[in-house]
C-alpha cells in the first residue's frame, strides 16, 4: 500500500457527501470519508432514498425485497450505520428525513411512477438541499457527475437537486467534487476470480479517462482498512474478494462482475471564482481534494 499523497490537515473544513443510496457512499467514496475524518475533517453523508428497491444478494434476507416483505429500505439504514461507524462518520442522515424519497429503481422500471420516487421529489427535494447546505455550510461538496456515474436516474437526480440548490443557496461552497471512477484503475484483474464472478468486458463498467481528472486521495493502511470493513456492512448489495498479497481488493454487486477496490479515488471538481461567483473546472492533475480548502490554504 502506498504511503505517498498523505492526506493534508482537514481542520476546520466542513465536507457533505451527498448519495442516493445505502452503499454509494462507499463504494465510491469510503476511502474519502475515512481519510478526511482521520484528517480532523467534519464530515456529512446526506443519503437520498433507502435503498428500497435494491436487489439482494443471496437468501438470508431475500423475502425483504420490494415485491414481497417491502422491508429492504429499513434494513439498509442499519447497514449504512454499521458502515458510517467503520469510516467514522456521525449517521444517517436523509435528504428530508429518512423515508421522504424512494428509491426510484433502475431506468425505465415501474418504480418510478410511485409518489415518493426521488425522481419525482420536484422543489421540495430542492428546498430540502438548499436547507441543508445554508445550514451545514460545508467547503466542499462531493455528489455525482451529471450521468450519474452510471445513469442510475437517483444518481442523476441526487446531482440535479445538488446542484439546481447551490444556485439558491446563500452559503457557496468553495469546491464541488464529482467522485468517478478513473479508467486506469479498471485494469486491474483479480488473479484466481471465483468461479460465480466474472471480470468485466471492455467498457462495460463506466469511467473517466484519467486525463479529465482533478483531485484525489489517495488511500493509507487505515483508510483503506475502513473502507473494507464499511463495505462489508452492506451485506445484502455487494461481495469483498481479497486479491494478490500487497494488491486491491475485488468486489462484486448482484450483477456478478467483479471490480477492483481502487487504492485512491478519484473527483473531477469545480471551484467557486472569487471573481464572478460562478464554479469553473479546475486544471485535470493529481491535487489532494483537500487541497486549497484547509486552514493553512485560506
Amino acid at each position: 500500500m502506498t504511503e505517498s499523497g498523505a492526506t493534508p490537515d482537514g481542520t476546520g473544513v466542513r465536507a457533505l457527501f451527498v448519495h442516493a443510496h445505502p452503499d454509494d457512499e462507499t463504494i465510491t467514496t469510503g476511502g474519502t470519508l475515512a481519510a478526511l475524518t482521520g484528517a480532523g475533517a467534519e464530515v456529512m453523508v446526506l443519503t437520498c432514498t433507502l435503498g428500497e428497491e435494491g436487489e439482494i444478494l443471496g437468501d438470508r434476507w431475500a423475502q425483504l425485497a420490494a415485491d414481497r416483505a417491502d422491508q429492504l429500505g429499513g434494513y439498509r439504514v442499519s447497514e449504512l450505520a454499521g458502515a458510517l461507524r467503520a469510516l467514522g462518520v456521525e449517521g444517517p442522515e436523509f435528504l428530508g428525513g429518512a423515508g421522504r424519497w424512494r428509491d426510484s429503481g433502475m431506468a425505465g422500471t415501474p418504480s418510478a411512477d410511485h409518489l415518493r420516487a426521488f425522481v419525482n421529489s420536484g422543489d421540495a427535494a430542492l428546498g430540502e438541499m438548499v436547507s441543508v447546505i445554508d445550514r451545514w455550510r460545508p467547503d466542499l461538496v462531493v455528489t455525482y457527475d451529471p450521468h450519474g456515474g452510471y445513469g442510475h436516474p437517483d444518481h442523476i437526480r441526487a446531482h440535479e437537486v445538488t446542484h439546481e440548490a447551490l444556485e439558491r443557496t446563500d452559503h457557496r461552497p468553495r469546491r464541488v467534487a464529482w467522485t468517478v471512477t478513473a479508467r486506469s484503475t479498471l485494469s486491474a484483474r483479480h488473479p484466481a476470480p471465483p468461479s460465480h464472478l466474472r471480470h468485466p468486458a471492455e467498457d462495460e463498467l463506466p469511467a473517466v479517462p484519467d486525463s479529465r481528472l482533478t483531485h484525489r486521495v489517495e488511500l493509507d493502511d487505515s483508510a483503506y482498512a475502513a473502507k473494507l470493513e464499511a463495505l462489508t456492512a452492506h451485506a445484502t448489495q455487494l461481495e469483498l474478494v481479497p486479491g494478490a498479497e500487497g494488491g486491491p481488493w475485488f468486489l462484486a454487486l448482484t450483477n456478478g462482475v467483479l471490480q477492483p477496490v481502487p487504492q485512491a479515488e478519484w473527483y473531477v471538481s469545480r471551484d467557486l471564482s472569487a471573481r464572478d461567483g460562478h464554479y469553473r473546472p479546475c486544471t485535470p492533475g493529481t491535487a489532494h481534494l483537500l487541497d486549497g480548502l484547509g486552514r493553512s490554504d485560506s
